[in-house]
């Protein structure tokens, strides 16, 4: 027993992970040296001093919702909140805790996962730049072909109405035709560009008949692990439609930052139920995605919860980036979407699909 306890003492104090053991008071009653050595702290001063004082402002008080409910029994899995270091530095921690409620203490252990979230913001910042680059370009193409063809339309009509049979001089005669050779290819070739311009805008994107369910269960499965960490319920009902004329990369994004947002603004100790449903008004198709999360203030957001680094919640993993993705797919394509939400109600996000 002795030897148990002493091996349990060595890993304790080799984990590279950072293990504590914390009261149900708020404050650290054990520590391995990893966590010191990560915060910068002394023991003294991390045991010494509320938990609460360690964590960044703005992830204070949703952690303090997780810890009471931990102290009701229920264990947390993968909960992330940032931490400030002595020097002033912000890391990221993914804590996994269980309470031992007769000893009013939680056993906690915390993976740093700074680098994960750095190399996350950069990819999505990179992902939002290029969307708004190649819309930016295409829009450029565009324009300036529409710019050009006009005046070269003009040149074109005004050789075509000068009068040559008073012109003496063969080299002036020959220089005209020329022009007007020249000027007639160019014309072709600007509306072939245009044209092509316009066909590309429309294939570029491959449109097929996707399936709703095989969506929803492709992308179920990619976060399988998310899902049921956070207990989700999923309600579905596609009895009105199951099939969409959609790209299908596109469909499964939009699928994934729906979910992915309902369980992230999951009301604490209260198990995420997502419905999605499938409606037909008129000729529009539309999909329904409902929440009981923590929702937002519609009136303070307005138009703007679609814009590209908006966020509306003080959840730290909030970057603003899921919804201008679920928009740009959806007007990519024709589509429209719109969003009602009231605080701690929850948010419904309607999609049309009309004409696809």
């Amino acid at each position: 027993m002795n030897k148990l306890r002493l091996n349990s003492d060595y890993f304790f104090k080799l984990s590279p992970d950072l293990l504590c053991i914390a009261g149900f008071d708020g404050f650290f009653k054990r520590i391995n040296p990893a966590v010191s050595r990560l915060l910068g702290y002394t023991d003294e001063e991390l045991l010494s001093r509320p938990i609460n004082e360690f964590i960044h402002p703005l992830d204070q008080h949703l952690t303090s919702q997780y810890r009471e409910s931990i102290k009701k029994g229920n264990p947390l899995l993968n909960f992330e909140n940032r931490y400030i270091k002595k020097n002033g530095e912000i890391v990221w921690l993914a804590w996994t805790s269980m309470p031992l409620y007769e000893e009013a203490l939680v056993y906690a252990i915390a993976k740093n996962i700074t680098h994960k979230k750095k190399l996350e913001e950069e990819r999505n910042a990179l992902l939002a730049n290029l969307s708004v680059m190649n819309e930016e370009l295409k829009n450029l193409s565009f324009t300036t072909s529409h710019d050009l063809r006009e005046p070269v339309n003009n040149i074109f009509a005004i050789l075509h109405l000068l009068d040559t049979s008073e012109i003496k001089n063969p080299e002036t005669i020959r220089l005209i035709e020329l022009l007007k050779t020249t000027s007639e290819s160019l014309e072709v070739k600007m509306n072939k560009h245009l044209d092509a311009l316009s066909k590309n805008a429309k294939i570029s994107v491959l449109i097929e008949d996707v399936s709703l369910t095989e969506t929803l269960d492709s992308v179920r499965k990619s976060i399988n692990t998310l899902i049921e960490n956070s207990g989700a319920v999923f309600r579905i009902d596609f009895s009105a439609f199951n099939t969409l004329s959609f790209n299908k990369s596109y469909l499964e994004s939009i699928f994934l930052n729906l979910i992915t947002n309902s369980i992230k603004y999951a009301k604490p100790n209260v198990l995420p139920i997502i419905s999605i449903e499938s409606r037909k008004v008129d000729e529009v198709k539309r999909l329904v995605f409902t929440d009981n999360g923590i929702g937002f203030d519609k009136d303070k957001v307005k138009d703007r919860i679609f814009g590209l680094s908006q966020t509306f919640s003080t959840r730290p993993e909030g970057k603003g980036i899921g919804l201008y993705l679920v928009h740009t797919r959806m007007t990519s394509l024709g589509g429209h979407i719109s969003v009602e939400s009231k605080i701690n109600e929850g948010t419904e996000f309607t999609l049309s699909f009309k004409g696809l």
